[in-house]
C-alpha cells in the first residue's frame, strides 16, 4: 500500500515538472503559437472561400447578413492567425497598451461577428411570428457602438494608469461581453428550436436550414488572454472560437438558392 502512494506521488511529481517544463519552453510556446495560427488561417480561408462562393451564386442581392458574418468571420480568423504567428513580435511593442489593443480587437470583432448569427436568427423568429423587426437592426448597431466605445475608454485608462486593476477590469467587460453573446444564442436559438417543432415553416428544406442553425447554439466562453500555460492557450482557443467558428462554417456551407430570396436578408 505504502508502494503504491509513494508510486503514485513520484508519478504526480514527475507529470507537476512536465508541466513546469512545458510552461518554460520556448520550443512549446513557438509551437503552440504556430499551431493556432494554422487553424485559425485554416478558419479563414474557408470562410473567405464560402464568401466568395455564396456572392458568386446571389451577386445581385448586396451584402447580406450571411455574407457579412463570412467577411467578419474571416477579418476575425485572418487577424488572429497573424497575432499567433507574430506573438513574439507582439510582445516587444511598446508601449504595452498597443499589445492590449492587438490581443483585444479580435475578440471585439469575434463578438460582433456572433452578434450578427443572433440578429440572423431574431429576425427569423420575429417574421415568423408576424412581429415587427424595426428595432432589432438599431439594437444590434447601438449595443456594438456601446462596446466598443467602454472596450476603447478601458484601453484609454490603461494607457493613462497601467495597473493590475484596469486590466482586470478589462478582461472582466470582456467576459461580460461573452456572457451577453451566449444569452442572445440560448434565447433565440431555444426560441427557434421551439418554435419548429410546433409551427411548420414555408418550406421543407428551410425548414431543415433553421433546425440545423438552431442546433449551433453554443455557449461561448468568455474571451480572456489566458496565455500562461502553451496547452491551456491551444485548448482554450481550440474550444472557445475555433471549434466554435467551425460548428457554424459547417453549418451555414451549403449555397443560397439562386431564385428566391426567403433566406436572405439584405444589409440596408
Amino acid at each position: 500500500m505504502a508502494a503504491s502512494s509513494s508510486e503514485a506521488a513520484a508519478a504526480a511529481a514527475a507529470l507537476d515538472a512536465w508541466w513546469d517544463d512545458v510552461n518554460s519552453s520556448p520550443l512549446w510556446q513557438d509551437r503552440t503559437f504556430h499551431a493556432l495560427a494554422a487553424l485559425y488561417g485554416v478558419v479563414a480561408l474557408v470562410a473567405l472561400v464560402q464568401l466568395i462562393r455564396i456572392e458568386c451564386r446571389v451577386p445581385e442581392y448586396g451584402w447580406t447578413t450571411q455574407k457579412v458574418f463570412h467577411f467578419l468571420n474571416f477579418i476575425v480568423n485572418s487577424v488572429r492567425s497573424t497575432v499567433f504567428v507574430l506573438r513574439r513580435n507582439v510582445q516587444l511593442v511598446h508601449p504595452e497598451i498597443f499589445q492590449h489593443v492587438l490581443v483585444d480587437l479580435p475578440g471585439l470583432a469575434f463578438f460582433t461577428t456572433y452578434a450578427l448569427l443572433v440578429l440572423f436568427w431574431a429576425e427569423i423568429y420575429y417574421q415568423a411570428r408576424a412581429m415587427s423587426t424595426d428595432g432589432l437592426r438599431p439594437a444590434f448597431y447601438t449595443i456594438n457602438v456601446v462596446v466598443y466605445i467602454i472596450q476603447i475608454a478601458l484601453w484609454l485608462l490603461m494607457w493613462w494608469k497601467p495597473v493590475q486593476a484596469v486590466v482586470i477590469l478589462s478582461k472582466m467587460f470582456f467576459a461580460a461581453t461573452s456572457l451577453f453573446t451566449a444569452f442572445g444564442f440560448l434565447l433565440y436559438g431555444g426560441r427557434l428550436f421551439l418554435m419548429l417543432q410546433r409551427f411548420p415553416v414555408e418550406s421543407k428544406g428551410r425548414r431543415k436550414k433553421l433546425n440545423e442553425m438552431c442546433l449551433s447554439a453554443f455557449d461561448k466562453e468568455a474571451d480572456l488572454d489566458v496565455l500562461n500555460h502553451p496547452i491551456l492557450n491551444f485548448f482554450y482557443y481550440l474550444l472557445v472560437e475555433i471549434v466554435p467558428s467551425s460548428l457554424v462554417l459547417f453549418i451555414l456551407r451549403k449555397l443560397p438558392p439562386k431564385r428566391g430570396v426567403a433566406q436572405y436578408h439584405p444589409i440596408h
